[in-house]
């Protein structure tokens, strides 16, 4: 174990036994944080997995999740010791088929001896009937409002309205693990940095471009390509160059954006892994994107976005903090909508003009909210690009 995470606190807290349960006295020293999801839900945990290590610098934790999040264990290796995947569970959506089954995950879990299981997955509806199979002798969670409460002292009620990262901060205040700050956080390595270097020679200067997410899981997600290519036109008559950005399954939406453009633009959807996406955000001046895991990314290595909400709920997922990020979103009594595409014609899309979102953009950009990388020529990203900015003509927003 680290020097940093040795000293990241005082020493672990034990939590009082479960009611109900074996009780077992004596330190936590190996914990199960269950949260089987996807990049941006993992990246609105982080402040609560740096809260759990503060309280508990000596513990192993565990983070059971989807196969894929052993890249986010790699990267956040001061906060989570090891992956332990999950196999596919009733009811649960996005689990991965093939592996283990439940029954031999049961019974890893019970070989791997857990004093603590934590369920971060979401209101326990599901999930934690799954975490009392652990066979930790002490849990904690959520749980939904009509259903059992398996302990009061240490699973709170589910309530809707709440941010997500500040939800998960108050079940760990619940557990005697202070919150350590609610910023969310990506690791760079100079290892990211020369793959995305690898990618492409032509890459923009740092501070001189827009990254243009035009992706999203969800089909219901995603703000028109048409309308990401306006806003990128109106960024590019800046000076500013533009860079799309998406995974190799985005690829034909980000040549939708492409195409419909009029400047020119560098199209990286599916060329970069997720290290050297985080390292070019890092260095943009701007996302503009979706409600999506790359709106996180960007809150976490601090590069001011515009994100357009459409059937998420910003409540929930949008950046905590508003003025880096500005964030967009028409009401609508469907939200937040659950069907892959909209089954009424896409509203909460049609409903944001690109004019406000350029908008948004350019008052950012101006504003000069610089991210934490900074530049080879000593300029802040976010600074040179208000700079830039400031010399050209700016026509009126259409």
């Amino acid at each position: 174990m680290s020097t940093a995470r040795r000293t990241a606190a005082a020493g672990g807290r034990p939590l009082p036994a479960v009611h109900g349960m074996r009780a077992k006295a004596g330190p936590v020293r190996n914990i199960a944080v269950l949260r089987a999801l996807q990049l941006g839900d993992m990246l609105c945990a982080v402040p609560a997995l740096r809260a759990l290590r503060a309280a508990h610098p000596q513990a192993h934790i565990t983070l059971i999740g989807l196969p894929w999040a052993q890249s986010f264990v790699e990267r956040f290796r001061l906060y989570v010791d090891d992956l332990m995947v999950l196999p596919p569970v009733p009811g649960m959506p996005e689990q991965p088929p093939g592996g283990a089954s439940l029954d031999e995950f049961i019974e890893a879990a019970h070989e791997r001896q857990f004093d603590l299981a934590i369920q971060l997955h979401g209101n326990g509806a599901i999930t934690n009937g799954l975490l009392a199979q652990l066979g930790a002798p002490r849990m904690a969670g959520f749980y939904a409002a009509g259903h059992d409460c398996p302990d009061r002292a240490h699973f709170l009620l589910w309530q809707e309205v709440e941010h997500e990262v500040l939800r998960m901060l108050r079940l760990m205040e619940a557990i005697g693990a202070p919150a350590q700050g609610n910023a969310l956080e990506f690791p760079l390595s100079a290892a990211d940095f020369e793959a995305l270097q690898a990618v492409d020679a032509l890459l923009p200067p740092p501070g001189t471009y827009v990254c243009i997410h035009p992706g999203a899981r969800m089909l219901s997600r995603r703000w028109p390509a048409e309308r990401f290519a306006e806003v990128a036109d109106r960024l590019a008559e800046q000076g500013l160059a533009i860079v799309i950005t998406g995974s190799e399954e985005e690829r034909a939406l980000a040549e939708d954006v492409a195409h419909a453009m009029r400047m020119p633009s560098l199209n990286l959807a599916g060329r970069t892994g997720l290290g050297a996406a985080a390292a070019l955000v890092s260095q943009a001046a701007l996302v503009v994107c979706n409600d999506t895991g790359m709106s996180h990314i960007a809150a976490a290595v601090r590069t001011p976005s515009v994100v357009v909400c459409c059937g998420s709920d910003p409540l929930r997922w949008a950046p905590l903090d508003r003025e880096r990020h500005r964030v967009l979103s028409h009401p609508i009594f469907c939200r937040p909508c659950m069907h892959q595409r909209c089954p009424i014609g896409h509203p909460c899309a049609w409903n944001i003009a690109p004019q406000a979102v350029t908008a948004e953009a350019l008052a950012l950009l101006e504003a000069g909210h610089a991210p934490a990388f900074v530049g080879r020529h000593g300029q802040a990203a976010g600074q040179a690009a208000a700079v830039m900015l400031s010399r050209r003509h700016r026509s009126p927003v259409r």
